[in-house]
């Protein structure tokens, strides 16, 4: 018998490409990236996103530093781009981070899975998202009424899928493995980090990635958690 759910937030509930598309959108005209030889926003935001989900990996793994992610994943764009080094808007990335957090599209049922699940359990995040722009996003998309501990790499000391955080979250709720289930989008951060603790786990897969076969239990929309729980 289930009690408790934990989620992630970015790519599982807070819909983080269709932010930072919004977001980089209206940096490339703020900017005026197409003077600089970028004549495609959409080339812009396919390749940074792309960048950005290879940095975010190794971050998960404990290989980069929030610090790098940070100054590699706009200036690792530009360059692949064609864009020389020192035509490099060095504000860039500070203004991504102050706009990207304050937007607050969530994944399509969000709210009606939500506000469901926690009549029914209690409702648990765990991010790896850096605290800062986590707690913004939180705050604005109105989400911190729907659950009672928000768990945040930075504060513990060790991302997901070092078994540390699942073991300081589930301490942090007063939940047993067996009650718990995790649901997230990174198979390596979320599913296997939940799975190797000893933590079933939902994977959360709307871009339909083939599945491994050792995770048994996979989302394509979010609404189907209203039939499972």
């Amino acid at each position: 018998m289930k009690k408790h759910i934990f989620f992630d937030l970015d790519h599982t509930i807070w819909d983080f490409d269709r932010n930072a598309e919004e977001t980089l959108n209206e940096l490339y005209h703020t900017y005026q990236l197409d003077t600089l030889g970028l004549k495609s926003c959409a080339d812009f935001i396919s390749t940074y996103t792309q960048n950005n989900h290879q940095l975010w990996a190794d971050y998960h793994l404990g290989k980069i530093t929030k610090d790098f992610l940070r100054s590699e994943r706009f200036s690792k764009t530009f360059i692949q781009l064609g864009i020389h080094p020192d035509a490099v808007p060095h504000q860039f990335e500070d203004d991504y981070v102050s706009i990207s957090p304050t937007k607050t599209n969530l994944f399509e049922g969000a709210e009606n899975v939500l506000s469901y699940l926690q009549q029914k359990y209690t409702l648990h995040i765990i991010s790896n998202g850096f605290k800062e722009t986590t707690l913004t996003k939180m705050n604005l998309s109105n989400l911190n009424p729907y659950f009672e501990n928000v768990i945040i790499s930075e504060d513990v000391g060790v991302n997901k899928p070092n078994p540390i955080i699942f073991e300081y979250a589930l301490d942090k709720a007063q939940a047993i493995k067996a009650e718990s289930i995790m649901i997230g989008d990174s198979l390596e951060a979320d599913i296997y980090g939940a799975l190797n603790f000893g933590m079933e786990a939902i994977f959360f897969n709307p871009l339909q990635k083939e599945k491994p076969e050792d995770v048994k239990q996979q989302i394509v929309h979010l609404e189907e958690l209203l039939t499972l729980f």
